[in-house]
């Protein structure tokens, strides 16, 4: 008898669980080490069976990306409509995206750390829609952000290019911030790294917040 066809919910179910597998996989072996067939003898089954599921490993390594950067944008558009005060809102968010990068730390550094794949690797091959979705995904993330040091700005008029300079100033804080705790680094500068992450949000956002204050008086 032909094997009856799961239903969306037990495929969805599925595709979760080669994902995860997948990122532990390649937090350990490394984007090149990673395989389909390592991936599954992980989960017991044949490499043809993953296939199935997706297209070959870079199909389920931007899966990955663009699942994380849903993730992160679900973080932020939930503390972006749950503070009416703009710069509570935007400190809020980046209180988000610390915690993010810290409990889910592989995931993390696929993202934003390690040296893998971009979006411009895969312009001209079979992959590009694919990774044009998952660069879509993240570009959603940096957008929602933007807007909310825009709004912190209150009349004072701020472009984008000057939103864009101050997000990435932020990332950059925050970024070393989790990097140094992710690869324990931090742990030989400081007896428990962990406790500075309010400290580090109030360096990174009250710094800013001043400097847009003065701007107001001017």
């Amino acid at each position: 008898m032909p094997r009856p066809k799961r239903d969306p919910s037990e495929i969805e179910s599925i595709k979760e669980q080669i994902l995860e597998q997948a990122l532990d996989l390649m937090s350990r072996k490394g984007f090149d080490g990673f395989s389909m067939r390592s991936l599954g003898s992980r989960l017991g089954v044949s490499a043809k069976t993953i296939y199935n599921y997706y297209q070959n490993k870079d199909d389920l390594y931007l899966a990955i990306l663009t699942h994380g950067f849903a993730k992160l944008y679900e973080r932020f558009q939930t503390a972006f409509s749950s503070h009416p005060d703009p710069q509570k809102r935007l400190k809020a968010m980046g209180r988000e995206y610390l915690v993010f990068g810290l409990e889910q730390a592989n995931l993390y550094n696929l993202m934003f750390t390690w040296h893998v794949p971009k979006f411009k690797d895969y312009v001209g091959t079979p992959m590009e829609p694919a990774a044009r979705i998952e660069l879509e995904t993240a570009l959603k993330v940096s957008a929602l952000f933007m807007e909310a040091i825009k709004l912190t700005a209150g009349d004072v008029a701020m472009d984008d290019d000057a939103a864009r300079f101050h997000m990435i100033w932020m990332w950059s804080q925050m970024h070393g911030f989790i990097a140094g705790i992710n690869n324990t680094l931090l742990d030989y500068m400081h007896e428990n790294p962990l406790t500075l992450k309010e400290k580090m949000l109030d360096q990174v956002f009250d710094k800013f917040f001043e400097q847009i204050g003065g701007k107001r008086k001017k």
